[in-house]
């Protein structure tokens, strides 16, 4: 398993400050994108995931300058998530240096619009979701009966959808719940976001066959240190 680094960005900066010396009182600290992911790729970062609030709430990209900015720094691959609902909005995000998508369960209620979306980013695209029984029956589905997990991720595969991006994942049931997901579909790759503020998690989510962690306020805040969770995730690195 790998540790992926999430910043949200938000009016071109980081939601979060980060200050990488904060332990020992050295080093400055910033709100700038791509400083904070040159200091996460320096380490070994291997992928960076880039939440756009603004183009969230825009339901379009917005956050542009940033995402081009750390692209231009870095040579690691950028996943980017947030307004990214249409293949429009994932080809904007790839000009500006995205290589992976994530959209939301959204398009799951446009079947046409997930069609397009699917070959504007082909292997790339993730569609990023909590998956808790009650959040996905308070979704507003336009069918009879929201789905299961299980069948929800059955009908995304079938769509040529093979890259899910589960939040929530911190508790040991949790886990639990991902170890049979990711048996039940051996060819996706299963991606957890949020949820895990120590290293148990780590390994818990390492056990359970998940491919990705994303941290993004828990390596930030120094909660986690990006080096020991990449050793609890991939003992062998």
């Amino acid at each position: 398993m790998r540790i992926v680094p999430a910043i949200d960005l938000e009016k071109g900066r980081s939601r979060i400050v980060f200050w990488p010396g904060a332990a020992t009182g050295v080093g400055a600290p910033t709100d700038q994108p791509a400083r904070i992911a040159r200091h996460f790729v320096d380490r070994g970062a291997s992928l960076i995931h880039l939440v756009d609030f603004d183009g969230a709430r825009a339901g379009s990209p917005v956050n542009i300058a940033s995402i081009g900015a750390v692209a231009s720094l870095v040579a690691t691959p950028l996943q980017v998530a947030g307004g990214l609902d249409s293949p429009e909005g994932i080809r904007i995000a790839f000009a500006a240096g995205a290589t992976r998508a994530v959209v939301s369960l959204a398009l799951l209620n446009e079947p046409e619009q997930l069609r397009a979306c699917v070959a504007a980013a082909g292997d790339w695209l993730a569609v990023g979701f909590d998956p808790r029984p009650d959040r996905i029956a308070s979704f507003h589905w336009k069918r009879t009966a929201p789905p299961t997990t299980e069948s929800l991720i059955d009908e995304l595969v079938a769509a040529g959808v093979t890259r899910m991006l589960l939040s929530h994942g911190g508790s040991a049931s949790e886990s639990v719940a991902f170890a049979r997901l990711a048996a039940r579909q051996p060819g996706m790759e299963l991606s957890v976001a949020g949820g895990v503020g120590d290293l148990d998690g780590v390994r818990r989510l390492r056990d359970a066959g998940v491919q990705s962690l994303i941290l993004g306020e828990a390596l930030l805040s120094g909660a986690v240190d990006f080096e020991e969770a990449a050793r609890a995730a991939d003992p062998m690195q």
